[in-house]
């Protein structure tokens, strides 16, 4: 059997579409092999899809969004569970501009505390929140509003929303947002292990691909501290370097310092979730994938985690990605056999970003052509390459 399961190319195709493209030319050329596409994610935009594909029922809110406006965001249900993705509500797909220094600043998570608000509303006692793909540096300092928290500046009165906010932020006072989350579990679900500040954090590491200026970052990091400060005083729990804390801006953060919310695996829960764990273990191929392999993929990234247990249960691995910026010694370490790029059949970088449906299509045909080689040198007692 072969296992097709990618993860999005960002800002070109879903995780969806990945799979489709690439499974429907290994079954053209593959005609006797099953073939079976298992999407997958890891905490960022696309979580949702993925619980809705395994099953869940589709909720949809209608929510603040990160510089205001309402839109339109969906989280998944079952049950008692519910799968929210906070890129649904803050992300940066739902700006009306261009990322820029404006937006970076004063973006706001509130709309994601407005989820988790329905959420609990209509009886979720298991909250999952995807953290990846934000808009914002807000230290989850709009959740926390949204969610009963009291934020206040020197004159007791509100904030302006966003990370540049935050430093005119006094006092913040989480009792009201612990109380609403008496008798419900969190989980926030990451890829990345950064803290809140510092060379690592979020601000630093996240906030020029959001628009941030230099100046911006260093403003940013510097409310983040301060914001950090107030919660640890208000709370007595250090939260700033827990691993995982400066995921999405910290949107996490003061659900983590009111002691509610716990961090785990993004790519481990909804591999699971997604039924890539109960799949694997059957099949002989396993194609993973993103849209640009490098070195953030090897901390914990969705295809490194699935090409990992691929490997464990005896599979061959392969990688279909746009862009492989990993090096020789990189890839020779990481639990990948060979990587397909967009670029090896289509040089033109463009045309890849204009066509990639195309491209991608060609690609699925160049690896299934050299895995059919392989096999055969394999028959004959050869696996060089």
């Amino acid at each position: 059997m072969i296992l097709v399961s990618p993860d999005k190319f960002k800002g070109s195709l879903s995780a969806a579409e990945v799979a489709s493209i690439v499974g429907s030319r290994l079954r053209a050329l593959y005609p006797g092999q099953l073939v079976v596409e298992v999407p997958i994610a890891d905490g960022g935009e696309g979580t949702v899809p993925i619980a809705l594909q395994a099953g869940m029922e589709p909720v949809e809110v209608g929510v603040l969004g990160p510089i205001g406006g309402t839109v339109f965001a969906t989280y998944a249900r079952r049950d008692s569970v519910a799968v929210i993705e906070a890129a649904q509500a803050a992300g940066v797909g739902l700006l009306t501009t261009d990322p820029s220094s404006y937006t970076a600043g004063s973006s706001s998570t509130y709309g994601v505390g407005q989820l988790i608000d329905h959420a609990i509303q209509h009886g979720a006692t298991e909250i999952v929140l995807g953290l990846g793909g934000s808009a914002t540096t807000d230290g989850g300092a709009g959740l926390a509003s949204a969610l009963g928290a009291r934020i206040t500046s020197a004159s007791g009165g509100d904030v302006p929303p966003g990370g540049v906010g935050l430093e005119m932020v006094r006092e913040a006072d989480l009792s009201a947002l612990r109380d609403r989350f008496e008798g419900v579990r969190v989980v926030l679900a990451t890829d990345v292990q950064n803290p809140l500040t510092g060379p690592k954090g979020a601000a630093r590491v996240y906030g020029p691909q959001k628009g941030a200026s230099p100046d911006l970052v260093s403003r940013l990091d510097r409310n983040l501290r301060h914001w950090a400060d107030l919660l640890e005083r208000s709370t007595g729990t250090k939260v700033r370097n827990v691993a995982g804390a400066g995921a999405a801006g910290g949107t996490g953060l003061p659900l983590l310092a009111a002691g509610v919310a716990t961090t785990e695996s993004g790519a481990e829960y909804l591999l699971e979730l997604g039924g890539f764990t109960e799949m694997v273990g059957i099949a002989d191929l396993v194609v993973v994938g993103e849209g640009s392999l490098d070195s953030q993929s090897l901390n914990g990234k969705a295809p490194i985690v699935a090409a990992t247990l691929a490997q464990a249960e005896g599979a061959r691995v392969v990688a279909v990605v746009a862009r492989n910026g990993l090096t020789s010694a990189q890839l020779r370490s990481a639990p990948i056999d060979r990587v397909y790029a967009m670029t090896d059949v289509e040089p033109d970088v463009q045309t890849c970003i204009s066509q990639p449906q195309q491209v991608l299509s060609h690609l699925a045909s160049t690896l299934a052509d050299a895995e059919a080689r392989l096999d055969k040198r394999r028959v004959r007692g050869r696996t060089d390459v």
